[in-house]
């Protein structure tokens, strides 16, 4: 460990610029289930609460996607989000994202904050990789 003035104390947010709010919001808000904290209008962003970190949407079309440039071309804008469940359970939630339209892998075991746990992958309207995270056993 090195001496450092940064006591982490996790990841606070992530900003995701979207090309299509409302495809976005459907996803994150409705299918995720990511409760809105704040929509601050003016500037077209939206603070999900995703557990204690944020996911932050910002509308392509707004203030300040404007300001950030030319919208996600053919690459997304991250390789992926994972996002962790206090709950587990393979079956009930691929069998519930298909009733959504939403396409996930299988679920592997993969190293995440947590450790070795199971997590599933899936992509976002706009093409970013979502991984919903497991407990490891």
């Amino acid at each position: 460990m090195t001496d450092t003035p940064l006591p982490l104390a996790g990841l606070d947010h992530v900003v995701i610029r979207a090309r299509d709010i409302d495809a976005m919001l459907g996803f994150y808000r409705d299918v995720l289930g990511l409760r809105v904290a704040k929509h601050n209008e003016p500037l077209g962003l939206w603070h999900l609460d995703a557990g204690g970190s944020m996911i932050d949407l910002v509308d392509m079309k707004g203030k300040l996607g404007q300001a950030g440039g030319p919208a996600p071309g053919l690459a997304p804008n991250v390789d992926h989000v994972a996002i962790k469940l206090a709950a587990f359970d393979e079956t009930a939630i691929r069998a519930y994202l298909d009733s959504k339209g939403v396409d996930s892998e299988p679920a592997k075991t993969r190293f995440g904050a947590r450790g070795d746990g199971p997590s599933i992958y899936m992509k976002d309207p706009d093409g970013n990789g979502v991984e919903l995270t497991g407990t490891p056993s």
